[in-house]
């Protein structure tokens, strides 16, 4: 597995990080997640992302994982959620890291991110603030940001946070050219999630109300074809070799998905043509098509 500088952080991470939304879910058995946890590491992958609001993600990976702590970059969001305070305050960002910290079993987090902090809230202030007080405390080692838009701009252009994530695949481009050259040119490291655009192509009719119904219609306008290759690879080359990001986040509940994901890593960007003509349709449908949170 591919492992890459992540920014200025002074962190190493694998191409393929692991989105562990999936192990959160109450259905997914104990066993089961313990299996996939430690296969992800088998495999190379080094940078294992969760939030507060994935329900079983962080226990889980405080159970199963913390005997291996050493072997992998551990990314958690923070922002709501935490019982006697008020979402999206600077107590509520204290409270949650940690909370984080005892859940997950360990003395640091390696990056915590404001999860889809809005904008006004990163304006006032605090939120931010008690994140830094965190990161200089050393209960953490990069003050993050997750989230689109006017709101990751304001991110980048304040200078408090060592690294981003944020939406970026084939449906999803807007951010290349500005959010992501950016993150690039101040060296900051960049977690690419949603780097299959929720895999649209499942669908042969629009998939109303479901989570990738806007990737759906922006395939659809685009017109893309993966040619000889299938979708998933086809989408997940494109996004993992974006200049800028350091790593992509893939969720998923089944091992043969991980292994394939690290096999697709393997075979490097796609050729450089393909690339420009992904990037040209796009351009030719964009009608405001902003980044999906």
């Amino acid at each position: 597995m591919e492992q890459r500088r992540f920014g200025n952080t002074g962190l190493t991470v694998s191409a393929l990080g692991y989105g562990a939304g999936h192990i959160g879910r109450p259905e997914m058995t104990e066993q089961e997640a313990e299996q996939i946890l430690h296969t992800v590491l088998d495999l190379g992958i080094t940078l294992i992302d969760t939030a507060r609001g994935y329900g079983l993600s962080e226990e889980r990976i405080g159970r199963h994982l913390a005997h291996r702590r050493q072997e992998f970059v551990l990314s958690t969001k923070v922002g709501y959620s935490v019982e006697g305070y008020e979402d999206w305050t600077g107590p509520t960002i204290t409270a949650g890291i940690d909370r984080a910290l005892k859940t997950l079993h360990t003395d640091y987090l390696d990056i915590v991110h404001l999860h889809s902090c809005p904008l006004e809230v990163l304006q006032q202030g605090d939120v931010v603030e008690a994140l830094v007080r965190a990161e200089e405390a050393g209960k953490i080692r990069v003050a993050a940001y997750s989230g689109e838009n006017e709101a990751l701009q304001y991110a980048i252009d304040s200078g408090a946070f060592g690294s981003l994530q944020f939406s970026v695949n084939i449906c999803d481009q807007r951010v290349i050219d500005n959010g992501l050259k950016l993150a690039y040119e101040h060296e900051l490291g960049v977690i690419a999630k949603r780097p299959l655009a929720n895999a649209p192509w499942r669908f042969a009719e629009r998939p109303v109300g479901e989570y990738a119904e806007e990737y759906w219609v922006r395939l659809q306008e685009m017109g893309l074809s993966p040619g000889e290759l299938e979708w998933d690879e086809f989408a997940l080359r494109f996004t993992a070799f974006l200049p800028g990001v350091s790593t992509c986040i893939v969720g998923t509940s089944r091992i043969e998905n991980l292994k394939r994901n690290a096999e697709i890593l393997k075979k490097g960007s796609l050729p450089s043509g393909v690339v420009r003509e992904v990037r040209e349709a796009f351009a030719a449908k964009d009608w405001e098509w902003v980044g999906q949170i």
